[in-house]
């Protein structure tokens, strides 16, 4: 039969089935990691910008990618010997736009940064932001004001930066949740998997339930957000029919709200390590991907959208991300 075989939200797993996946669920279950990327001006520059926030049980760190310049910062919490302690820093980056070539500089501060447990995002108490001479370009963090004292910048951020997409690795057993900013505020998502039945809330209200997900693991449905219509699309492939291992997989869900193509970041360290090991062990990836170019379709008309790699020029983004739109893509990790 086959609803003896689905391994995931519609039975409790077994005794021997835990034991064969502790390994693969201890890795999981460390990770932590999420990737943004955001569009703004420097030096008068359309520049995309994307931040890879990851955590591990041994290692926390942020990524930075801006045309060709890549940078890692450690965020471990810092030991009892000064040497290992974070401190602000700052460094010079090139920034090549019509053969003429800028030196805007980064700085940073996350030594009084406040974490969740859940999240490798600080919450408070850290500032990354970007100067060309003494403006300032981008700004993350709240402490504007520390950001504005070490930068030296008298000019304060002329505008905003656009979040175009973000990416997220969650991990649980039956739900799934996570914080993020679109339509103007902060929502908060929760996915859960029970009785053979798909739920999603916004804000703790139902705003979807899928049934039989044994015929409807794949799919794509409208939902209500503050009264504005997003679009969600669910691949629970790997949950259904398992994954080659014997493990549960993963779900991929897409929220997109707003017009235009969307902007997928590259998958680099963890992240790239993470997935390919799924990829490796899964006989479900190609579903995965099918989910993925079916909302990128669907959302910039039929023409496929572009993923953003680091050695990309920031111009070849512009075409394939539509204005005032925003994607957000979980990987939802099945740890029990």
């Amino acid at each position: 039969m086959l609803l003896d075989a689905l391994p995931s939200c519609f039975s409790i797993p077994t005794t021997n089935h835990t034991t064969m996946t502790s390994n693969t669920t201890t890795t999981k279950m460390q990770q932590n990691l999420v990737t943004c990327i955001y569009q703004t001006h420097i030096c008068n520059t359309p520049t995309f910008l994307t931040l890879t926030w990851s955590k591990t049980l041994s290692a926390h760190s942020l990524t930075i990618n801006i045309d060709t310049f890549s940078l890692s910062i450690s965020l471990s919490p810092p030991s009892s010997f000064s040497f290992f302690r974070n401190k602000p820093g700052s460094k010079f980056f090139s920034l090549t736009h019509h053969h003429h070539q800028h030196r805007p500089k980064l700085h940073w501060d996350f030594t009084h940064a406040q974490f969740s447990s859940t999240s490798a995002e600080p919450i408070s108490g850290f500032y990354l932001a970007i100067t060309h001479k003494t403006h300032i370009e981008f700004l993350l963090g709240d402490l504007h004001e520390a950001a504005l004292h070490q930068s030296h910048a008298v000019h304060p951020l002329p505008r905003q930066p656009t979040l175009l997409s973000r990416r997220e690795h969650i991990f649980g057993q039956r739900k799934y949740g996570t914080k993020t900013q679109f339509l103007g505020s902060i929502h908060e998502i929760a996915i859960e998997c029970s009785g053979g039945a798909l739920r999603v809330k916004v804000d703790g209200k139902v705003g979807l339930v899928v049934k039989r997900l044994a015929w409807k693991f794949r799919g794509k449905e409208k939902i209500l957000v503050d009264g504005t219509e997003v679009d969600f699309y669910w691949d629970v492939f790997d949950w259904v029919f398992g994954s080659a291992d014997g493990g549960g997989g993963h779900g991929v869900f897409v929220f997109q709200v707003g017009d235009g193509g969307m902007v997928w970041p590259e998958m680099v360290g963890p992240e790239k390590r993470l997935m390919r090991k799924s990829v490796s062990s899964s006989s479900s990836s190609p579903g995965n991907c099918s989910v993925l170019q079916w909302a990128e379709e669907s959302s910039d008309g039929g023409s496929r959208s572009r993923s953003c790699s680091s050695s990309s020029s920031s111009s070849s983004f512009v075409s394939s991300s539509g204005i005032g739109g925003f994607s957000l893509l979980l990987y939802a990790w099945r740890t029990d």
